[in-house]
């Protein structure tokens, strides 16, 4: 099903959350990458570079944690007598507020002394593009406030999201909500990067895995997600590529 070829109609949907503040610009990946500091190497000539840990998402049984058993290929099938646009709008609304809802959970240990940037990887940092068009690094709480911020701008538009009846999506859409959801996954990947261990602590890794595999089951089968947005790029790869891996190597996921 090929959600860019696909014309939409208007959809009634619940009420929406509060409001957030400021509206942000759009975010692009680091240009640069991490690099090891010379001076920790005591003998300069042959270095020994440690190999990074296995993060504990892909580790045995927090991998396999789910609340859904299965493929997740029969929940995001568009349903009889559904509009696509309407199907894509109403699940882009409801992983916003799930997500939106871990992260209020999870805000008191994402501060900007514990995540001075938006790490989402062992090299990889987003960076934010600013009014000037440049890119900055942003601590990962800031970050992730613009993005949530300006999806719920978005949503609370009629003219992106609208929700009375005989008012139809703009032809803008599609490329709208893909935007949204690129900056969604990129606040997935900060949260199973470096705050794995509180979702484990507050014994919610079922919960966040399946929302997680429906979110990006959801991205593949409608086109809003590329491999290249899940995995990122060979020196800077997204930590969170790896779990896609897994899931569809465990049945979970499709490729």
């Amino acid at each position: 099903m090929s959600f860019f070829n696909s014309i939409g109609r208007s959809m009634t949907r619940a009420p929406r959350a509060p409001k957030r503040s400021t509206t942000p610009t759009s975010a692009t990946f680091s240009p640069t990458d991490s690099v090891n500091n010379p001076n920790n190497n005591s003998n300069p000539s042959s270095p020994v570079v440690p190999s990074p840990a296995k993060p504990l998402y892909l580790c045995s049984p927090f991998v396999e944690a789910a609340l859904v058993k299965g493929n997740f290929k029969t929940i995001v099938m568009l349903p009889k007598y559904v509009d696509i646009m309407e199907w894509v709008a109403v699940n882009v609304y409801d992983f916003y507020n799930n997500l939106n809802e871990f992260y209020g959970v999870l805000s008191e240990c994402c501060t900007q002394q514990s995540c001075p940037t938006m790490s989402a990887g062992q090299t990889l940092n987003f960076t934010w593009i600013n009014q000037d068009r440049k890119s900055v690094n942003l601590p990962a709480p800031t970050y992730i406030d613009y993005v949530m911020t300006w999806v719920q701008n978005l949503l609370d538009d009629e003219s992106v999201f609208p929700t009375k009846s005989g008012q139809d999506f703009a032809p803008s859409f599609p490329s709208t909500v893909k935007h949204v959801y690129r900056q969604l996954l990129r606040v997935f990947a900060h949260l199973y990067h470096p705050h794995y261990p509180q979702i484990l602590h507050l014994r919610s890794e079922p919960h966040f895995n399946s929302l997680f595999a429906h979110f990006l089951a959801f991205g593949r089968e409608y086109e809003l997600l590329e491999l290249k947005d899940v995995k990122g790029s060979s020196s800077s790869p997204i930590g969170i590529g790896a779990l896609w891996d897994r899931w569809r190597d465990m049945g979970i996921l499709e490729g």
